[in-house]
């Protein structure tokens, strides 16, 4: 068996630890290099006990709903107010990273900004049942999901749940009342590392590596072929704090961290492959060719209030990319806000300075009343 190739000398400059969100992508490359790892009958590799343990939430919830394709967690303090759902990223990791640990966590956050109904997505991971799901299924679960929250709801999209999040507000416009969208790949035209990587590979070669896992895209696998640990200098970029390697609240965190990496989801083949293909390689979304529950998507007929919020120092989503979607959007300019945070991917969900900076102006900004703001925009500009 060939040795596997250290992360940091595949992959240049880039610090793949703190882009999970790579990995389902990468990974095929290492795939075609390292093809034995992604047999399907190879043994799995023995866990420690504390790895079968699954890692605790950290802010009390509920579950409201049971569904194919994820739990539906009821995070509310209250059974009055405006809704607002956090659609999580289908990409390899839980939902947790909205809930990472006490003072990163971005439902506690949210709760602490004033809002009072507080809803998550809690992806499952895909069995074989599931091997055919594709984005259509997760869109008509998401609008379950809504209708028991009872809409018109605010909707919060996280990386890649953030096209998710779009595709839906676009395709059930009276549903979602304002939309927040954080690192959102939306118009790949505005390259990043994971578009240009995207499409620099042959397709067929995504379609071999669904077949070889017999249509499940095994998140095991992939963590097993890409096997880099984390270390404090990761975590504490991702934190946006320093952190006493000796202490006790160091070693917890870190621990958390490492542990939710851990937790890895299996991807659904029909869905990965749609993804890769229709999103990142052929930018339908950002082109008009996306056809959601079947209608055509047309992101100039969204003219919902929308709050873009990006990391200058995001290698999987750019600043570039993120607000590219501005230009798509038929909403107002006074209910277009943008935002930018002084950090990585993952600061942007689980950073410290983050949660108290752009996600309190966010939370602030699903409380305020619009209409008197952008009146007040416009008498001013007149």
């Amino acid at each position: 068996m060939r040795e596997k190739a250290n992360p940091s000398e595949r992959s240049g400059s880039t610090n793949w630890v703190q882009h999970p969100w790579l990995w389902p992508f990468e990974a095929m490359r290492l795939a075609l290099d390292i093809s034995s790892q992604w047999y399907p009958d190879r043994p799995a590799e023995p866990m420690d006990a504390s790895d079968e343990v699954e890692l605790p939430w950290t802010t009390a919830s509920s579950v409201a709903l049971q569904l194919p394709t994820m739990r539906l967690l009821d995070f509310s303090t209250a059974v009055e107010g405006r809704p607002l759902l956090v659609c999580a990223p289908y990409a390899l990791h839980r939902a947790k990273i909205a809930d990472l640990a006490h003072g990163h966590s971005l439902m506690e956050a949210l709760q602490e900004a004033g809002i009072a109904r507080l809803y998550l997505t809690d992806w499952r991971s895909a069995t074989p049942e599931m091997r055919y799901f594709s984005i259509d299924t997760f869109l008509s679960d998401l609008n379950v999901a809504i209708d028991t929250i009872r809409p018109p709801v605010d909707l919060a999209g996280l990386c890649q749940g953030g096209w998710l999040s779009l595709l839906y507000a676009a395709r059930f416009p009276g549903k979602v009342r304002r939309l927040v969208l954080a690192g959102s790949p939306v118009d790949v035209s505005e390259p990043s590392y994971l578009s240009r990587m995207v499409a620099s590979l042959p397709q067929q070669g995504f379609e071999a590596m669904v077949r070889q896992g017999h249509g499940i895209v095994s998140g095991e696998h992939m963590l097993q072929v890409w096997s880099a640990p984390f270390n404090m200098l990761d975590v504490e970029a991702a934190l946006q704090r320093r952190l006493d390697g000796e202490s006790e609240d160091a070693r917890f965190l870190l621990d958390r961290f490492t542990r939710w990496n851990d937790e890895t989801l299996d991807l659904p083949g029909t869905f990965y492959l749609e993804v890769t293909d229709w999103i990142f390689r052929k930018n339908r979304i950002a082109t008009g060719d996306f056809v959601a529950l079947g209608c055509k998507i047309d992101l100039a007929a969204v003219k919902l209030p929308v709050y873009l919020l990006a990391a200058d120092k995001d290698v999987v989503v750019p600043p570039d990319q993120a607000f590219a979607t501005m230009r798509l959007l038929g909403t107002p300019h006074a209910w277009l806000q943008c935002d930018t945070e002084p950090c990585g991917h993952l600061g942007l969900f689980v950073g410290c300075m983050a949660l108290t900076g752009p996600w309190r102006r966010i939370a602030r900004w699903l409380q305020s009343d619009l209409d008197e703001a952008a009146s007040e925009r416009a008498r001013i500009s007149a």
